[in-house]
Order: structure tokens, then sequence, then C-alpha cells
């Protein structure tokens, strides 16, 4: 008896020595998230800094805003599967990355497509139509904002959303296009033009739409594929990994036309899915009709 009672009271210090270990280790996979969502945090508010001191004759600070935004959306896709992966998901986490991203992919994106698209549009030969679409795309960019702002808040709050066109409804789709989704298709375009500034009426008009048309994307009720079924601490196929690596070389070396494309395609996969749900869709029968029995005379 007095080998175990030794025993047991030379344990207990190690016992307390492991469990400190652990709470320091599991504070410190509780930081590595949160690294992510301040590196985003960072990049947006670089990209307000380079969309406010762009000017005609340095488009440069819009494509490097435009890039800041497009390193953002890397870092937002990286903090919530590392919080996954090593089961540190928080509701701090969450409530930061949500602030997060209405600063990076609300306002910065917002205030990149205003200056980039209308505010240093050339005075044209009719003076009221420059000012009517440097008012519209004011109020085209404050809609993306809202929009934005919007779909967050739905997405914090509803547990388990189904888009309205479902098909085989799981979490391999988001309700409404994401916003760092719809951030990064106004990035992706700005990067297409090498961050030139708009000089043509018809294009400014052009962007209005694009601009109009992405905020209701997300504001929307169709699907868009959420990527959540590849994950990387599983095996996967080989043909993923090599579509990976093919999409990142593409990247690297074709940056404009390959983040174009990619952008405007999941855009457009949204509407595809949509449209192709309305043509399948079958109405319903209607009900058969109801027939009073005549009466007998009597």
């Amino acid at each position: 008896m007095d080998d175990l009672g030794d025993h047991a009271v030379l344990e207990l210090p190690r016992r307390r020595r492991e469990d400190r270990r652990q709470r320091r280790q599991r504070k410190g996979m509780y930081i590595l998230p949160s690294l992510f969502t301040t590196a985003n945090l960072a990049a947006g508010y670089y990209a307000i800094l380079q969309a406010m001191h762009a000017t005609v004759g340095e488009p440069w600070h819009f494509d490097f805003a435009a890039k800041a935004i497009g390193f953002a959306v890397l870092f937002d896709g990286l903090d919530g599967r590392i919080a996954r992966m090593t089961n540190t998901s928080s509701d701090f986490g969450r409530e930061l990355d949500s602030l997060a991203d209405v600063i990076t992919f609300g306002v910065a994106p917002a205030l990149l497509a205003y200056m980039w698209g209308f505010h240093l549009l050339p005075q044209l030969m009719n003076p009221e139509l420059h000012t009517k679409l440097g008012q519209f795309g004011a109020v085209a960019s404050f809609l993306f904002l809202v929009a934005g702002a919007s779909r967050l808040a739905r997405f914090n709050i509803q547990m388990n959303p189904q888009p309205s066109n479902p098909g085989r409804p799981d979490k391999k789709y988001f309700v409404g296009m994401p916003i760092p989704a719809g951030a990064g298709v106004i990035a992706a375009v700005v990067h297409f033009t090498r961050g030139v500034p708009l000089v043509n009426p018809i294009m400014a008009i052009v962007a209005l739409a694009l601009v109009l048309t992405v905020a209701y994307l997300m504001v929307s009720t169709w699907r868009f594929y959420s990527f959540k079924d590849i994950h990387f601490n599983t095996r996967q196929p080989f043909r993923v990994m090599l579509l990976l690596a093919v999409i990142f070389v593409s990247i690297w070396f074709w940056s404009r036309w390959v983040l174009f494309g990619i952008a405007l395609i999941y855009m457009f996969s949204g509407v595809w899915w949509r449209l192709q749900w309305i043509v399948r869709r079958r109405p319903s029968p209607p009900p058969p009709p109801v027939y009073k029995e005549a009466s007998q005379p009597s």
C-alpha cells in the first residue's frame, strides 16, 4: 500500500505538467486560425489604402488592391479549414472572421469598384451623363456592400440553409454567392485590366451592371459550390491534386486570364444551376375536379 501511495504522489505532478502543456498547445492552436483572419483583415486594409491612392497616372495602385483582395480570399479559406482540421473553432473566431469579411470583402471591393470604374472617368461631352454615371456607380458600390453584409448576416443566423433550387441538398453548396467570391469577381476584373481605370462610358455601364449582378447573386437563394467536400487532411484522388497543381501553376504564369476566367465561371455557375432547375422543374399536376352530385327531384 505504501508503494502504491508513493507512486500516486509521484504521478500527480507529472499529470499536472502534461495538462499544462496540453492547455498551452491548445491555446496556440486557437491562435493559429485567428492569425490567418488577421492577415485577411490586413490585406483588406491594404487594398483600401491602395484604392484611395490610385490616380489615372498610377493604375498599379488599383492592381495592388485587387491582388490584396485575392490574397485575402486565400487567407479566408485557410482560416476556416485550419480551424476545422484542428478542431479549434470558437465563437470568437467566427465573430472575428465575419467582421474581417465585412471590411475586406465588403468595404474594400466596393471602394475599389467605385474608384476604378466611376470616380476617375474623364469628362465626357455630356457633363450630365458623367455626373449620373458617378452617382449610379456610388449607389451600386454601396448596394454591393449592403448585399455582402446581408449575406454574412444570413449565413451566421441560419443553421442549415437550403438553396431554393437544391437538386441534392447538402453542405456542398452555399445558399447565395459567398462574399469572398463576390469580392473576387471585382478584384479579378480590375486585375485583368492591370488596374487601368475605365475611360469609356459604355464600359462603365457594363461595370455598373456587373457590380449590381454580383450584389444580387450574394443575396439570392441560388446555390453555389462550396468546395467543402475537398478535405486536405484525407486522401484525395490523384486527378484532384493534379488539377489543383495545374491551377496554381497557371495562376503563377497567367494570373490575369486565369483568375478572370475562374471568377466569371464561378459567378455564372450559380446562374447555370438556377436556369437548369427552372427548365427541369415540372409543374405540379392540377387537383382533380370536384363534381357535385345532381340533386334528385322530389
